[in-house]
């Protein structure tokens, strides 16, 4: 049963790496990727939050920024070292045919870190600020399967990994927004409009 997953996961990154490629989507896939990309919109949430929750904005960014990295210690650190799965651009039954777009790196692809983390973001966002502004608040799960995505195309992740990733995310995402609105003297879900305006 694992090998036919696996063989399945193999032609499906042979499929999403190898045959559904565009010049665009060459240029574009590296940036949206990178972290360093995503600064802007980090200081952007970052700027709204302390402004408009002023004390509790920050105990807000600093749940945020715990809850990616639990997220990446628990992918980088326990999940990656105990299943040490190669990387397709290292895997050398696939390296020499892998459209490989960035630095393959020596760690290990199961789970992605960057799905993690992007699925971890997007579930604690959804499940706080989401309940306060609910419009477009589905985007942040696209903006995260958009990034997943990217890892498959680049060619340094299988789409399992990006899967194992997104589940691992979503659930410490889920968890820990659901223990920060416990918080009533911290959550910014209990502040009333007076105190929001």
């Amino acid at each position: 049963m694992l090998e036919t997953i696996l063989h399945w996961d193999q032609q499906l990154f042979e499929l999403l790496n190898g045959q559904w490629q565009s010049p665009l989507l060459d240029w574009l896939a590296p940036l949206w990727r990178d972290k360093r990309f995503w600064i802007p919109l980090y200081l952007l949430i970052a700027v709204f939050a302390l402004h408009r929750y002023r004390r509790r904005g920050l105990y807000f960014l600093l749940t945020l920024a715990l809850t990616a990295g639990i997220s990446d210690t628990i992918s980088s650190r326990v999940v990656k070292p105990s299943v040490q799965r190669l990387r397709p651009c290292n895997n050398p039954e696939l390296r020499n045919d892998v459209h490989l777009l960035v630095h393959c790196g020596s760690g290990y692809s199961f789970t992605s870190s960057h799905a993690a983390n992007h699925f971890a973001v997007a579930a604690f966002l959804f499940f706080t600020l989401g309940t306060l502004h609910r419009r477009g608040r589905g985007l942040w799960w696209l903006w995260a399967a958009s990034i997943a995505y990217a890892q498959v195309y680049v060619g340094v992740h299988y789409p399992a990994d990006i899967l194992a990733g997104a589940l691992l995310g979503t659930a410490i995402g889920y968890l820990t927004g659901r223990l920060y609105l416990r918080l009533p003297n911290l959550s910014i879900a209990s502040m009333t409009t007076n105190q929001r305006a």
